[in-house]
């Protein structure tokens, strides 16, 4: 199977997955780590150009997952993180990852924040080695671990 399958594979397991929790996936603290996630993955490579944020703002608006919450609220919440990374990324890492640290309290919502960035980083088929490392820390900051996940 070549790794674009692979990916696309994967990224569409994971969404079935977090379908399957969705009823379990409605606590703030979930809705803000997963936005810190989103945004995590979408400036990994330290930039963000406007297609690549306006990408990530559909996924989010139009991921059923998510749709638990308000979309104005999390395109907000989104834009904030991001905007902490774009500012400076490393220190802004540092917030974002604090964002995230939010769902490690319950195991089910620490692994959808998992699932979620794995969801947004294969959306364009390349689940690249930058993105894979951010979500990697975040398997780290959530004490989960990273193989759980095949990264």
């Amino acid at each position: 199977m070549a790794l674009w399958d692979r990916v696309k594979e994967s990224a569409s397991q994971m969404q079935t997955q977090l379908m399957a929790k969705k009823n379990d996936l409605k606590s703030g603290a979930f809705r803000d780590a997963s936005m810190a996630m989103c945004a995590l993955v979408a400036a990994a490579d330290g930039t963000v150009d406007p297609s690549e944020r306006q990408r990530v703002a559909q996924l989010i608006a139009t991921n059923e997952v998510l749709q638990n919450f308000p979309a104005d609220d999390l395109r907000r919440r989104f834009e904030e993180n991001l905007n902490k990374l774009t500012a400076d990324f490393a220190f802004g890492k540092v917030s974002v990852l604090q964002e995230i640290a939010k769902a490690k309290k319950k195991p089910a919502e620490a692994r959808a924040v998992i699932q979620i960035g794995i969801v947004i980083g294969g959306a364009d088929g390349d689940f690249d080695k930058d993105e894979q490392a951010v979500v990697r820390e975040a398997c780290f900051t959530l004490d989960l671990p990273p193989h759980e996940f095949d990264l």
